[in-house]
C-alpha cells in the first residue's frame, strides 16, 4: 500500500544564482509532469512548490481516460492503484425535470483499469509530485518545497521582453534567484508566470468573470447511493443551482466529493454576489426533495468546507491575441489551470494540464533555446495547443451554454437518453482519452442534437 502522508524528500537545496535548463513553477498535476516530462529528455530542471507535501488541493477529483495515458507515461498509475480510490465504470447526469441520463464507460476499458478513477486530490497530487521528484533528481535537478515566488524576471534588452527566471524565498525567509531559457507555468488560477505574460508584458486581461467558474467541494460519508469501491459519479443540472451543477463523486473508503460549480457572471447575475455556493449546497442537501433523502445519516467530514476557481478554456468572441488567452511568451510557457484550459462543460482540468505540460517538453529544445525560449516557439506552442485542445473546447462550451437555459437541458437531456451519439460525445469530454475524429468535428454537436 502506498503512503500519502509522510513528507516527501526532495534532497539538497540548490545553490542561490544556479541556472537550470527547465523552471517549473507549481507542483500540481500540470507542473508535476511538467518537469517529469522534461526531466525524462535529460533536462537539468527545478521544480518548486509553495506547499509542503502532503497537501489538500480542492477539485472535483475525478481522473479520466485522457489523464490516464500520462499517468501511466509517468509511472505514477501503478502507484494510485496500490491506494485506496474508486473506479469509475459510469456517469449519471440529471437535469431539472429528472430526466436521468446513465453513461456507461466502455467495458473493456474498466476491466483494464484505464476507465477512470476518483480519489482525494491530496493522494493524486502526492502521487505526481513524488514521482516528479524522482525523475527530476535522477536527471540532475533540483526540487523545492515551501517555496514562495515572489517575481518573475523579465528581460526587456533591445526591446524584446523574455522571461529568464525567477526570484523566490524559501519557508525560512531566505531568498534565492534561479534562472532558465524557459520558465513553466503551473501555479493554477493565479500562476504569477500566467500574470506576468498577460497582464504585465502583454497588458492583456487574466481573468475574464464569463470564463470563471466557482466551486465549492465538501466531504461527507455515509451518503446513500455511494456505497463499494466502483460504480457512477454523478452530475446533477437541477434547479438549485442552474446555471450549474451538483456533483457527488465517491472517492474511497465510503467517503464522497459533493460540491457545486458555476460561472461566476451567472452566479453574481442570476443569484447575487451573497448567496455563496455553500450556501446553494446546503439547500440543495436539506431541501431537494431526492438528495434530501441520500443524506440522511450522512456526516460531513469536518474542516473540508473549501472554496475554489476554475478559468475555463472556452473560445472568447474578442481575444486579444491567442486562445483561450496568452499562455507563452518569450522565455516561458503555461500549462493547466494557468493556461486556462479547464473544461467548460465538465469542469475537468487535469486531462487537459497533462496534455500542456508533455506539450512543453516537446516545444521546448535546449539545444536550440540554450539562449532563450523563443518568441515564435511561444506561438507555435499556443497554436499547437488550441489546434489540439480547441475543437473539444469549444463543443463543450457550446453545451455549457445549453445548460444555461432551463428548457434546453430538459430538451437536450431527453435526446441524450435516446441518443448514443450525445452520450458517446458527453463520455469523452468528462471521461475521455485524447480528443480525436468526429466527436470534436465542427458540426458534431448540431448533428447530433438536430438529426434523428
Amino acid at each position: 500500500m502506498e503512503d500519502w502522508t509522510e513528507p516527501i524528500n526532495v534532497g539538497v537545496c540548490p545553490n542561490n544564482n544556479t541556472h537550470f535548463d527547465v523552471i517549473v513553477v507549481g507542483g500540481g498535476p500540470g507542473g508535476s509532469a511538467a518537469a517529469s516530462y522534461n526531466a525524462m529528455k535529460g533536462r537539468k530542471v527545478l521544480l518548486l512548490e509553495k506547499e509542503f507535501w502532503p497537501r489538500d488541493k480542492i477539485c472535483g477529483d475525478a481522473v479520466g481516460g485522457k489523464s490516464l495515458r500520462h499517468v501511466k507515461e509517468l509511472g505514477v498509475k501503478v502507484m494510485i492503484e496500490k491506494t485506496p480510490h474508486f473506479r469509475v465504470d459510469s456517469i449519471v447526469m440529471s437535469s431539472s425535470n429528472g430526466k436521468n441520463v446513465k453513461i456507461d464507460l466502455p467495458k473493456e476499458a474498466f476491466e483494464k483499469l484505464e476507465a477512470g478513477y476518483s480519489l482525494p486530490r491530496i493522494q493524486f497530487d502526492y502521487m505526481m509530485f513524488k514521482r516528479a521528484t524522482e525523475i527530476v533528481l535522477e536527471n540532475g535537478g533540483s526540487v523545492m518545497q515551501g517555496f514562495s515566488v515572489k517575481n518573475i524576471k523579465v528581460d526587456d534588452e533591445g526591446g524584446a521582453k523574455k522571461i529568464t527566471g525567477v526570484v523566490g524565498k524559501n519557508s525560512e525567509g531566505e531568498e534565492f534567484s534561479f534562472s532558465s531559457p524557459v520558465t513553466i507555468g503551473a501555479g493554477g488560477y493565479n500562476c504569477p508566470v500566467a500574470k506576468t505574460i498577460t497582464e504585465v508584458v502583454h497588458e492583456e486581461p487574466m481573468r475574464d468573470i464569463e470564463h470563471y467558474c466557482g466551486a465549492y467541494r465538501e466531504y461527507w460519508t455515509n451518503v446513500k447511493g455511494c456505497e463499494g469501491d466502483s460504480g457512477s459519479i454523478e452530475i446533477h443540472f437541477i434547479d438549485e443551482v442552474n446555471p450549474g451543477y451538483f456533483w457527488i463523486f465517491p472517492v474511497n473508503d465510503g467517503t464522497v466529493n459533493v460540491g457545486i460549480g458555476m460561472v461566476i457572471s451567472e452566479q453574481r447575475k442570476q443569484h447575487g454576489i451573497k448567496k455563496s455556493l455553500k450556501k446553494m449546497q446546503k439547500n440543495v442537501i436539506e431541501n431537494h426533495p431526492i438528495f434530501k433523502e441520500r443524506f440522511v445519516g450522512a456526516k460531513l467530514v469536518e474542516g473540508t468546507e473549501k472554496g475554489w476557481q476554475l478559468p475555463f478554456g472556452s473560445p472568447r468572441k474578442s481575444a486579444p491575441s491567442y486562445q483561450p488567452r496568452r499562455s507563452a511568451m518569450a522565455g516561458a510557457m503555461c500549462v493547466g489551470d494557468a493556461a486556462s484550459l479547464v473544461d467548460p462543460f465538465s469542469g475537468e482540468g487535469i486531462g487537459n494540464a497533462l496534455v500542456s505540460a508533455k506539450m512543453t517538453s516537446e516545444i521546448f529544445d535546449e539545444s536550440i533555446h540554450s539562449s532563450g525560449f523563443s518568441e515564435e516557439s511561444a506561438e507555435i506552442y499556443m497554436k499547437e495547443l488550441w489546434d489540439k485542445l480547441g475543437p473539444e473546447l469549444t463543443n463543450s462550451y457550446s453545451l455549457q451554454k445549453v445548460v444555461k437555459k432551463k428548457w434546453l437541458m430538459n430538451w437536450f437531456m431527453k435526446k441524450a437518453s435516446k441518443k448514443e451519439a450525445i452520450r458517446e460525445m458527453m463520455t469523452e469530454m468528462i471521461a475521455g482519452k485524447e480528443a480525436s475524429g468526429g466527436v470534436y468535428s465542427k458540426w458534431f454537436v448540431v448533428k447530433a442534437l438536430i438529426l434523428p
